[in-house]
């Protein structure tokens, strides 16, 4: 009888790993295939070459597409994690639900964290340099040269990068269990690098997601209908029509092109015309899409964003009493064993909702910043080293993620994997000073974007908005080519 039941569980042990490994490649195939088809909409199509610059292209394209795909789990797998929580609470002997248990989700984060370092320290410098490389000077060119040149140049980065990260652990801690754990390279260098990136990837996520959550407001605005009071669309319709009309002549009886700049005329036409799409799109919507819509929107938005501030205060509150609101606390009683939200399943689809709220608004905050505005992929106008930046941005911004929703105590998951292992988390300043600062950058971004209407009424009031005139009027002035072809200001 003993015989027969160990038969049977490693029977019912292999069954559920096939299952569990079914699954994770199912979830991964169809995030592969999304992936997919949204790098190809922004990849620029005169690199599509039938040559050797082909196959390095499609080699990069795969690369960043598995990136990608990685990304997108990583994202997904904490309110995948909670919603699976909620639902083994709900149904903990229901036959269809058998196969969503612990170990499938421990095994998702374990693969969600390996992925994430293979593409960071391998996969992705692999494109790099795969793309950018022409192969050594006196061998025959071809893939096989370009390869060893990429190998060579990872081996060298690999080298430069152990060696970095070894001075910087023998500088910062010379007790003697430190420096013999130097000498490891799997179970110290790894996880000591990734909990660096991931850090950078916290303060990223830190400068971003406050910018983001003001400009959200705008960018909703930009894509609704705001209503329309004391305000005459056909009249304004009008006015933009004859001035296209007027730029259409102006730019179909040019005499000379000595006398306008034919590419400056093409650009504001184009303007006007992206002017009147919007006013004849406001114009042919509906009452309840002007009126009820956009105001809905705008406080949806507002609610979301001062739950998240307040959420973050409670978790400052609650780091000054208690020890195990700490991010790197005590663990949690596990998967489908009690639910990680006080008020239940509705909690946990607020903690889902707010996550993907900070989700889109670090992405909408990263691409805001003036240092990354350049970086944003155009449609069908993106070079693939554009796309393997973009991939990397966002391959650290959604493994950072899940760090800073349990920093600032959007959600109480204990996370799994290497993910709750990063030394840093167990630092009390450290997290202490990253809630004050999300809460107080938040709220100043905020209080900017709320007043600077009011603002800007008292500079002109007080006369002080002429103080930019000098500027406005130097940008402004006119330029006229020179017989070299040339721009030169007036």
């Amino acid at each position: 009888m003993e015989g027969q039941d160990e038969v049977s569980a490693r029977e019912q042990h292999f069954h559920s790993q096939v299952r569990e490994s079914t699954i994770c490649f199912l979830i991964f195939a169809i995030l592969y295939i999304v992936s997919y088809f949204i790098i190809t909409r922004y990849k620029r199509k005169s690199d599509e070459q039938e040559d050797e610059d082909a196959i390095v292209n499609r080699i990069s394209l795969f690369l960043s597409t598995f990136t990608l795909a990685v990304s997108a789990g990583t994202v997904l797998l904490l309110p995948f994690s909670i919603v699976s929580n909620e639902i083994l609470l709900s149904f903990p002997q229901s036959y269809y639900i058998q196969w969503l248990n612990g170990s499938l989700i421990h095994g998702l984060w374990n693969l969600a964290s390996l992925f994430s370092n293979l593409c960071l320290f391998v996969l992705m410098p692999f494109a790099f340099f795969f793309l950018e490389s022409e192969g050594f000077a006196g061998l025959k060119k071809g893939i096989r040269a370009r390869v060893l040149e990429t190998l060579v140049m990872l081996l060298l980065l690999a080298l430069l990068t152990l060696g970095m990260v070894w001075v910087a652990s023998a500088l910062l801690d010379q007790d003697a269990a430190s420096m013999e754990s130097l000498y490891d390279l799997w179970e110290f260098y790894l996880p000591y690098l990734y909990s660096c990136i991931s850090l950078m990837g916290c303060l990223l996520l830190l400068l971003c997601t406050p910018v983001g959550l003001s400009r959200m407001f705008t960018v909703m605005g930009q894509l609704l209908v705001k209503p329309t009071i004391l305000e005459d669309l056909d009249e304004q319709i009008y006015i933009i029509t004859l001035e296209e009309e007027a730029l259409q002549r102006r730019l179909h009886g040019l005499a000379s092109p000595v006398e306008f700049n034919i590419t400056e005329l093409k650009q504001e036409l184009d303007n006007v015309k992206i002017l009147k799409a919007k006013l004849e799109r406001r114009k042919k919507a509906s009452a309840w899409e002007r009126n009820l819509v956009y105001p809905a929107v705008m406080v949806l938005l507002l609610i979301e964003t001062s739950i998240s501030v307040l959420l973050v205060a409670c978790n400052i509150l609650c780091l000054l009493v208690d020890e195990t609101a700490m991010p790197k606390g005590a663990r949690g009683p596990g998967i489908g064993n009690a639910s990680l939200s006080t008020f239940g399943f509705v909690g946990a689809a607020l903690e889902i909702i707010l996550i993907f709220y900070l989700l889109v608004s670090s992405v909408v905050g990263f691409y805001s910043l003036r240092f990354f505005e350049n970086f944003t992929p155009k449609k069908d106008d993106t070079t693939m080293t554009k796309i393997i930046g973009n991939c990397v941005s966002v391959l650290i911004l959604s493994s950072a993620l899940p760090v800073m929703s349990r920093t600032l105590g959007i959600t109480r998951f204990d996370l799994l994997g290497d993910f709750g292992r990063f030394n840093w988390l167990g630092n009390f300043y450290i997290v202490l000073s990253y809630n004050l600062l999300f809460a107080i950058v938040t709220t100043l971004c905020l209080v900017r974007k709320f007043t600077s209407a009011v603002r800007e009424e008292l500079f002109k009031a007080l006369g002080l908005h002429k103080l930019h005139l000098p500027n406005a009027s130097r940008d402004s002035e006119p330029t006229k080519p020179s017989a070299n072809g040339h721009q030169k200001a007036l």
